[in-house]
């Protein structure tokens, strides 16, 4: 499932302006884009968001090293693909049954 930048807010709480600061300094973190510049996150990039906004707000971590230490944890994940995998799944399921859930509640 790809996000569209606001639905992305809706899921995270981070500002669009703060996303597109992210792309420019976070390594790996780009978003795709439509011929009209509309940005599109994957499941991958929502949970990327998850863990710099974690290192950016609770461990006080720069932009810059966030997007470091989140590199050195890709290489150390490899080995726990597996269950890697279970987790974005259930990640994607919960935030599919989220935004369902928002949706009706309009």
């Amino acid at each position: 499932m790809e996000y569209t930048i606001g639905q992305v807010e809706d899921l995270t709480g981070v500002k669009p302006h703060v996303l597109r600061y992210w792309e420019e300094v976070v390594p790996g973190f780009t978003p795709q884009k439509d011929l009209t510049g509309r940005r599109f996150y994957t499941q991958h990039e929502v949970e990327l968001i998850f863990r710099l906004k974690y290192l950016i707000g609770e461990k006080k971590f720069t932009a810059e090293g966030a997007g470091r230490q989140i590199l050195e944890e890709a290489q150390a994940v490899q080995n726990n693909a597996e269950l890697i995998h279970m987790i974005r799944q259930t990640r994607a399921e919960l935030s599919e049954l989220y935004l369902a859930l928002k949706g009706n509640s309009k």
